[in-house]
């Protein structure tokens, strides 16, 4: 017979081994978290992310998911880079480019998800064949709301998971299992009256604490958002060509955010620190080759020059700026051409 406390603990320490800082237990009861879910996707919030209404109540119900699942292992792991540059003094330097620190080293998705396939596997050979599915952002998930039951932290205001001792900067991943692990206790929020990430906000996505318009969120208009980037808030992204930290910079939590350990995580191609011109200099090829096994590649070629040229728009004028612009104002994509051709309306009137 499986003690299956004791067989806690053993997830716990295999996860340690492989690098999470935490691992920890949910039960599948969302039935909080489901209609605050549902007047999101009725406000429109979720912008064109038609995959978070495709699933129905899939995402808010693990059983109906993976069938039999009767637990969720929800693991964390931090994503800070050594030795990158200080992100206030990028996103100041408005001839520089600043991205999300979490995308500036390998995609998580495959680190996260070959580290949840050895500790599932490493389940299995303790217990023989059970049932589990291993997800890292890859499917109708609720991420957080799961690592809230499961004690990993609290919904923060600006709607990430916050950490006592990480603060907010780590991913999350899970194994929806048939194991009946025991679950683990819920913890207190901690952000008290705090409102930094919704005032330090450029676009005001955070519209009331714990609500965000997504169509409104930096990271979502330079990730998600396929088309053209609304122009009220062009000029408010100002040089972010690639997601947005700022609500993470701000809360007090993140002093506490640990550097991680991780090779694959170490930043890659001077992404903590380039000019806007240089990155905006390379061709589909160039950007093949540098950013393949990156998350920043899903995006591809196209956008990424669509919302640099956003932030060239935004730089001073320089000569470089300039020439840089000029270089792209003939592309063949009409969706790069119609953010150049803004960019350069700014300098011009700004002359």
């Amino acid at each position: 017979m499986i003690d299956y406390k004791a067989l806690r603990d053993d997830i716990r320490r295999w996860g340690a081994e492989l690098g999470f800082r935490q691992v920890a237990v949910a039960d599948c009861d969302l039935s909080h978290a489901e209609p605050r879910l549902a007047e999101w996707l009725a406000r429109g919030w979720h912008g064109d992310m038609d995959y978070m209404a495709r699933h129905g109540v899939k995402r808010s119900r693990p059983a109906e998911l993976v069938p039999g699942t009767l637990r969720v292992i929800v693991a964390r792991l931090d994503y800070t880079p050594p030795s990158a540059r200080e992100s206030w003094a990028v996103i100041r330097d408005d001839v520089r480019a600043f991205i999300s620190r979490y995308a500036t080293g390998r995609d998580y998705h495959k680190v996260l998800r070959g580290r949840l396939q050895k500790l599932a596997s490493h389940i299995e050979a303790a217990v023989g064949e059970y049932r589990y599915r291993v997800f890292t952002d890859s499917a109708p998930v609720m991420e957080v709301a799961l690592a809230e039951k499961a004690g990993l932290g609290w919904r923060g205001k600006h709607t990430l998971l916050l950490n006592r001792e990480g603060g907010s900067a780590f991913f999350l991943g899970e194994i929806y299992t048939d194991l009946p692990l025991p679950a683990d206790a819920p913890q207190a929020e901690h952000c008290g009256s705090c409102r930094r990430c919704i005032d330090i906000c450029p676009t005001q996505a955070i519209v009331a604490p714990y609500r965000l318009d997504a169509r409104r969120c930096i990271s979502y208009l330079t990730i998600e958002l396929k088309g053209s980037i609304p122009e009220e808030f062009r000029p408010l992204i100002g040089n972010r060509v690639y997601g947005c930290d700022d609500c993470q910079l701000v809360c007090p939590w993140n002093r506490f955010a640990q550097v991680s350990a991780e090779d694959d995580f170490v930043v890659r191609n001077g992404l903590d620190d380039v000019a806007l011109a240089e990155l905006f200099a390379w061709d589909e090829a160039a950007f093949a080759s540098r950013l393949a096994g990156s998350a920043i590649h899903r995006i591809g070629h196209e956008r990424w020059l669509r919302n640099i040229a956003v932030g060239l728009g935004n730089a001073r004028t320089t000569p470089e700026v300039l020439a840089a612009l000029h270089s792209r104002a003939s592309h063949p994509s009409a969706l790069v051409r119609e953010h150049v051709g803004w960019a350069l309306a700014r300098h011009a009137a700004a002359a």
